[in-house]
């Protein structure tokens, strides 16, 4: 199942400290999760600020319950239910959420507080009736807005020139690291091809391993026999590394192929491509950075 929104675990942390007795936020939020029969990798899953999702929206339910007065935090981490948590848990609630904390007092007071903070009540509400955390929220514009750099960055490469994309191929190389300096790496790419081999570039910066290129802008989808003969033109050169790019995507057959064979062939579809020149600033440029900031625990601790 997905990671349940912060609202959805509203319920589950209460009844969870429904004992009265101090709990740990971090292991709360795991247990839950492991009661809501979470995987391993959902339990892992980042956000971009490289916090935990799970422990994320544990923390903002805890948030939301507390400016309610059904929680309270005696001490940096650890929450405990008050006694309006319990006398809520006694109506046995199908479900708890924003809406629900509405009634409690000390909840409306937080509520006309961070609408002083925003533009309009209306947009206060929003943030208060969506089931994102605030994290979420920027993870999801985030995303959103990185698919779309990354859609306009292939519709330019598939655009441009043949010698464009060569030039594109290069500049990436280059900035992963490889080729050792950017002539180098130039002389790789955008030869007249031998065999099916479009070029050959220094794997390190001393030029201890050499990796085989074939770069191409492709119509339509890449099958097995381009694969194949690429195979082919390495075991010729008795090369046991090589990567294929291109700026569409390949077959089933293509990618069984290239994974069960001896030599070691990456394949790197448009998506992929896309998705590395944003990894390594390659086409693109910082319009704007924003600092996500946390309390200092420590400073607090007295």
């Amino acid at each position: 199942m997905a990671i349940p929104d912060y609202q959805s675990l509203m319920l589950p942390l209460l009844q969870h400290a429904a004992d009265g007795q101090l709990h740990r936020t971090r292991d709360v939020a795991d247990i839950l999760g492991d009661q809501l029969g979470l995987t391993e990798d959902e339990h892992s899953e980042l956000l971009p600020s490289g916090g935990r999702v799970l422990v994320s929206r544990a923390w903002w339910a805890r948030t939301y319950l507390r400016q309610a007065g059904l929680m309270e935090v005696p001490k940096r981490g650890y929450h405990r239910i008050t006694a309006a948590g319990r006398e809520l848990l006694a109506q046995c609630p199908e479900k708890i959420d924003n809406a629900l904390l509405r009634k409690y007092p000390a909840f409306q007071e937080f509520l006309a507080r961070d609408r002083k903070k925003e533009s309009t009540p209306e947009t206060a509400n929003e943030v208060t009736e969506s089931a994102e955390t605030p994290e979420d929220a920027l993870h999801n514009a985030y995303q959103q807005l990185r698919a779309e750099i990354e859609s306009e960055i292939l519709t330019q490469l598939k655009g441009n020139s043949p010698y464009f994309f060569e030039r594109a191929v290069i500049d990436l190389l280059f900035k992963m690291g490889y080729g050792g300096n950017r002539q180098d790496a130039a002389k790789a790419v955008g030869k007249s091809g031998d065999g099916g081999i479009d070029g050959i570039i220094n794997e390190d910066k001393l030029g201890l391993d050499v990796i085989y290129i074939q770069a191409k802008r492709w119509e339509g989808t890449v099958g097995r026999p381009e694969i194949q003969k690429f195979a082919g033109a390495l075991q010729g050169k008795r090369a046991k590394k090589g990567v294929f790019i291109s700026t569409s995507s390949f077959t089933k057959d293509a990618l069984e192929y290239a994974a069960n064979i001896d030599t070691r062939i990456i394949l790197i579809g448009g998506e992929r491509l896309a998705q590395l020149m944003v990894d390594h600033d390659v086409g693109v440029s910082t319009a704007g950075s924003y600092e996500i900031k946390k309390i200092d625990s420590d400073y607090f601790d007295e």
